[in-house]
């Protein structure tokens, strides 16, 4: 196979996906780590792929958000790692936010096994996995349904949770700059995700590594209002001073 029939099979397959990962093309092409990077950065310059750390995915926009079906299959298994992590860090019988985002489903799928939660969300799906756990007390907030996502949103929304201070605020986050500052493509949502952070004991952001330096539109918060960040691998070089500034406590799966 020439590099030609290659570079179109993994777009193909970062279409498909949402994400493919460097070892997964080595084994599928039977060519080298090296190779695969180079076919990688080459179609990276003409915008074909983003490149992440460890693999590609579907170019991204500052303005507009990945569709959902394609977020939901993009870095799962990172997400399930980072989900099993965060799900440690919560006791029994304690009381939580769980707001919009494919990464906080996988969360959400993790706290299963836990005992007596309360969980107050504005995510269908959220509440939707939870439901049937009859020692759980699911509050779904009230507010605008975006159909596009099961997402929650508008000053109901706003108004519902600003009526609880809870133990744990869990929120996914769609980028980090540079600066520490962390972004997201809804203004509405991040208005909830904002009263999230203002009526809980301690936050918790938990987000794969593809969202370091990925650019969005709106300001959510800074890393200095996050109390432990969850990710799946060592953040890039050029992030570690903004997290050590913003004394959040780093865990990697």
């Amino acid at each position: 196979m020439n590099q030609s029939q290659r570079h179109e099979q993994i777009l193909q397959l970062v279409q498909q996906r949402g994400y493919v990962s460097i070892d997964e093309l080595v084994n599928r092409f039977t060519v080298t780590p090296q190779t695969i990077r180079r076919d990688l950065n080459q179609l990276a310059e003409t915008c074909q792929l983003k490149r992440y750390h460890g693999g590609a995915g579907i170019p991204t926009s500052s303005i507009t958000n990945t569709a959902y079906a394609q977020r939901k299959i993009m870095h799962l298994s990172a997400k399930q790692q980072i989900a099993q992590r965060v799900a440690q860090d919560i006791p029994n019988n304690s009381s939580l936010f769980i707001n919009i985002g494919t990464t906080t489903e996988a969360i959400a799928e993790a706290l299963l096994k836990h005992q007596g939660l309360t969980v107050i969300t504005n995510n269908l799906h959220v509440a939707s996995i939870l439901k049937n756990k009859e020692d759980f007390n699911i509050l779904l907030c009230g507010g605008q349904v975006r159909n596009r996502d099961g997402g929650i949103i508008g000053q109901a929304t706003v108004d519902f949770i600003s009526q609880f201070t809870v133990d744990y605020g869990i929120i996914g986050i769609s980028g980090i700059d540079q600066e520490g500052q962390l972004l997201d493509y809804d203004y509405q949502e991040v208005r909830v995700a904002q009263a999230i952070l203002k009526h809980s004991r301690q936050i918790f952001l938990a987000t794969d590594a593809s969202k370091f330096g990925r650019n969005a539109l709106v300001k959510l918060a800074r890393l200095s209002e996050i109390d432990r960040l969850y990710t799946n691998t060592h953040p890039p070089e050029d992030f570690l001073d903004a997290i050590h500034q913003a004394d959040t406590k780093l865990i990697t799966t």
